[in-house]
């Protein structure tokens, strides 16, 4: 039965929700951990190896936090790691990419105006271009450009420019900046992976053997750390990107992309600076501010197919599963009159500007290639239209769901 497509959501759901869980967790620890470390401040009577100390006030109660710069002289009997946040982030991450983005692949991924792909070779590149970023990073990190941290961030920068406009070559533009986000999050999540913990479990190997640990390797999690930090909040925004077409519903996505790693720069320098100084430079608001009416105004140029040109396109097999069915023209009918209005290349209901979500429901190729959305949406639930604007029918709805499941039971 289709119905598994019920259950099937149910379990990108439970993902996503896992995945945004866990990323609460490791953006919370990562933000506090930075912010702890700039308003430590040395004060008498501290520990030996002690560099810096932080009173805070929290539920009720007062925390004391010491920092050994290398480490304490002795082992703890207690330690706690911080490592699963990121983890778990990133495999639920991989987990959700695989099911939004390869089982539904021929929906979400591949954009035929763009390139000529078979699913399997867009799910190559999807899977294999994640990868890249970390081994460019991961070789600059340990060249000799780890001692110009500037010339580095600029060089990260430019690579992901650069895999931006690449990836708004082959896919779709949704696809495109959640790919640009899940590249920068491996490189996030293999910062912890291959280089914090490794050279933590050094120290710790050092203080267990009564050895005097070395301080370089506090130093590159801490490189690894900041640099975490100031790529956390793009990250954030490509991963909400997917629910707005103003952001990747043009040509000019790619440099959208771009300009947000921008505004996390100035976000982050800001309150970093804040809580090392206790004063942020306010400056920093003056240019994310223009940078996000320069992304603004990038995301009003309309671009892509017009209604004439996705009309005369020829429908591909997926498509065709669910156009050549005896209940698709009623089912078409019955989205023409309940969802073109606003699923259209130029909506004409109220002040609408873009199709919600970029979804276009006009031709017979949008509505067969977007078969199981509407039978989630509009057939089985009535999350749409909404009821300010079409009052929708149980018969209309029931037509929507015959036509998909005919396609299912005959397969």
């Amino acid at each position: 039965m289709y119905d598994l497509a019920i259950l099937w959501d149910w379990i990108a759901f439970s993902v996503r929700w896992l995945h945004v869980i866990t990323a609460m967790a490791w953006i919370g620890a990562s933000f506090y951990f930075i912010a702890l470390d700039l308003m430590l401040k040395p004060a008498e009577h501290m520990p030996e190896g002690a560099s810096g100390e932080e009173w805070e006030v929290h539920g009720g109660g007062f925390y004391h936090t010491t920092k050994y710069m290398v480490a304490p002289a002795q082992m703890p009997e207690h330690l706690t790691w911080h490592k699963w946040q990121s983890y778990a982030t990133w495999l639920s991450g991989a987990a959700l990419l695989m099911i939004v983005y390869w089982v539904g692949g021929e929906l979400y991924l591949l954009d035929p105006t763009k390139a000529d792909l078979s699913l399997w070779q867009g799910i190559l590149i999807s899977g294999g271009s994640l990868t890249i970023g970390w081994l460019l990073y991961d070789a600059m990190c340990k060249s000799k450009l780890s001692e110009q941290p500037t010339l580095l961030m600029l060089l990260l920068f430019v690579i992901l420019v650069v895999m931006s406009w690449g990836y708004n070559q082959i896919f779709t533009g949704r696809a495109a900046l959640l790919h640009l986000g899940a590249f920068t999050a491996t490189i996030m999540t293999a910062n912890v992976f291959f280089q914090i913990m490794p050279n933590q479990r050094i120290v710790v190997a050092d203080l267990k053997a009564g050895r005097t640990p070395d301080a370089k390797y506090g130093k590159i999690a801490k490189v690894r750390s900041t640099h975490n930090n100031y790529l956390t909040l793009p990250v954030v925004f490509l991963m909400l990107s997917n629910h707005y077409p103003l952001a990747f519903g043009t040509e000019y996505a790619w440099i959208i992309a771009s300009l947000i790693f921008l505004t996390g720069v100035t976000i982050r320098h800001y309150f970093n600076t804040m809580h090392k100084t206790g004063k942020g430079p306010h400056w920093t608001w003056a240019v994310t501010v223009l940078l996000m009416l320069l992304i603004a105004w990038l995301s009003t140029v309309r671009t892509g197919d017009t209604w004439q040109e996705a009309e005369a396109r020829a429908l591909t097999p997926y498509e065709q599963r669910f156009a050549s069915v005896p209940s698709f023209d009623a089912a078409y009918d019955t989205v023409i009159g309940s969802c073109s209005m606003c699923h259209a290349r130029e909506p004409v209901w109220g002040n609408m500007q873009w199709a919600p979500k970029g979804v276009y429901l006009e031709t017979r190729s949008d509505v067969a290639r977007h078969a199981s959305a509407i039978y989630l949406q509009a057939g089985v639930s009535h999350a749409m239209p909404p009821p300010n604007a079409v009052q929708m029918d149980a018969d209309a709805r029931s037509t929507l769901v015959t036509w998909v499941r005919e396609v299912r039971n005959g397969e």
